[in-house]
């Protein structure tokens, strides 16, 4: 999937024509058009797959970047302004990568302060969340250009410090919404046990933790037989660490200290993030670079360029999709939104026997077959089915496709924030230790034994997270209300 969505890309003649069809992906002609052929298409879920397409987009752009077709075209459009060089070498688009990104970076950074305060759609300002597409597909296409009027001297040290803060942020992040996740799948799992005595989702608690379990002892067998021979000592520590560390938060979890402090603790939640934290490990060998030939997946790959340009894509679409997932998950980070107060509220409304809920289509039939009953015994006057036709072409509007008139999804300002860390990301990981005399009519992205470390650090950093949320309740019971 990842090479067919690559060819129209790399058919596109020139840099302006990219951004143009990227644009067109984005516009908001397309947007309604996607829209609309879903019926009650939820609004705030269109507006995060839009802003996930458009941070799609400019990492294959970014990406490109690193090609020297790429920068032949830069300077044959800036006129040789964009003739780059690193200490006699070519840059293959260092600064152009930091360009692009920041200027994504920059325009989630402005929607991030514009949308400060948001509560829900009701908000004037949130229609420049969810709307003015196309508007905001030119001001994107704008900060492009304008970044490459910049000097390079800035891009230089943007790229060497901020980007890598800022990608490192991202980084610790997603660790700490893995933990929340195993957390809340696990208590989630145990609230329906508890309330239906439900032996489905006992079975799926039980099935899910098993399974996990099984795919990280699975994965460790594996690269311990293709990526561990002798010779490749990182391999071979970063495997048994893992393995060590695995096994070590899973007694944790089941210790009778932790569960006498916490019961809800247990073997699903580590089981998930073991898995998670194997995968790291796993991805973090089988993309280190093959000169201690402990990676036989490089010397295996029939076509070399196709392997790159497939794996860079779906490393593209992984950055996408966990992008936009983490900027939805406000209260992980001690965020409420104001959809959680909406919530609170019903229940509150509740206790007191009050409605705030919009009626069902069968309610509003009845209701509007009672109206009609009414007109035609003389009750009510004619133009009362006029009024009631407009307030269900309201809740319509308002409650089939705006889910968030009565709070928002999601904080709209912290998830630009997030966004623009993920810009910082991507320029990190495409920019960060490239191998300028090994580079070929495209960079294979992740494949230095930078990125490399930085995976298996994270994994270290999530079993250390996660030990840290067994253990706190322990610790500081005051503070957790033990």
């Amino acid at each position: 999937m990842g090479a067919l969505l690559s060819l129209p890309l790399l058919a596109v003649p020139s840099l302006g024509t990219l951004m143009t069809f990227g644009a067109s992906c984005c516009g908001a002609a397309t947007c309604s058009a996607v829209c609309s052929s879903c019926g009650k298409f939820q609004s705030s879920m269109a507006t995060r797959i839009a802003y996930a397409v458009i941070l799609l987009l400019n990492s294959i752009i970014s990406w490109l970047m690193l090609t020297p077709w790429a920068l032949k075209k830069l300077e044959h459009l800036t006129l040789d302004y964009m003739a780059i060089t690193c200490q006699g070498k070519q840059c293959y688009g260092f600064v152009a990568v930091q360009r692009v990104n920041f200027a994504l970076g920059l325009f989630h950074f402005a929607l991030a302060i514009l949308l400060l305060g948001v509560k829900s759609s009701r908000d004037g300002r949130a229609a420049l969340q969810n709307g003015y597409w196309g508007p905001k597909i030119i001001i994107w296409l704008a900060f492009v250009v304008m970044t490459f009027f910049i000097p390079e001297a800035f891009f230089q040290v943007w790229g060497k410090y901020f980007a890598l803060a800022g990608a490192m942020m991202f980084v610790l992040l997603g660790l700490i919404l893995l933990v929340d996740l195993a957390h809340t799948w696990a208590e989630f799992c145990l609230e329906k046990i508890e309330n239906y005595d439900s032996k489905a989702w006992r079975g799926v608690l039980i099935g899910s933790t098993l399974g996990m379990y099984t795919m990280s002892f699975a994965m460790t067998i594996v690269m311990y037989i293709f990526f561990a021979n002798s010779g490749c000592a990182m391999n071979q520590a970063a495997i048994t660490v893992n393995l060590i560390v695995l096994l070590i938060i899973s007694a944790i979890s089941v210790h009778p200290v932790i569960q006498e402090y916490n019961p809800q603790a247990g073997l699903a939640q580590s089981a998930m993030v073991a898995v998670y934290c194997t995968y790291l490990t796993m991805s973090a060998v089988s993309m280190e670079p093959d000169d201690h030939h402990c990676n036989p997946l490089i010397r295996a790959s029939g076509t070399r360029t196709a392997s790159i340009v497939i794996g860079a894509i779906v490393t593209m679409l992984t950055i996408a999709y966990t992008t936009t997932r983490a900027a939805t998950q406000g209260i992980a980070l001690g965020s409420q939104t104001s959809h959680s107060y909406s919530k609170l509220g019903s229940e509150e409304a509740a206790e007191h026997g009050l409605v705030d809920t919009q009626p069902s289509a069968s309610r509003r039939e009845m209701r509007a077959e009672a109206l009609r009953a009414a007109v035609e015994a003389g009750s009510l006057p004619a133009n009362a089915l006029d009024d009631d036709d407009e307030d269900e072409e309201s809740n319509d509007d308002h409650g089939g496709k705006d889910d968030e008139r009565r709070g928002t999804q999601y904080n709209y300002s912290l998830f630009h924030v997030i966004f623009l860390l993920a810009t910082c990301w991507v320029a990190t990981l495409l920019t960060q230790n490239i191998d300028f005399e090994n580079a070929g009519d495209f960079a294979a992205v992740g494949r230095t034994y930078w990125a490399s470390w930085v995976k298996i650090v994270s994994a270290w950093v999530a079993y250390g997270i996660y030990t840290w949320s067994l253990v706190a309740p322990v610790t500081m019971p005051d503070r957790f209300g033990y």
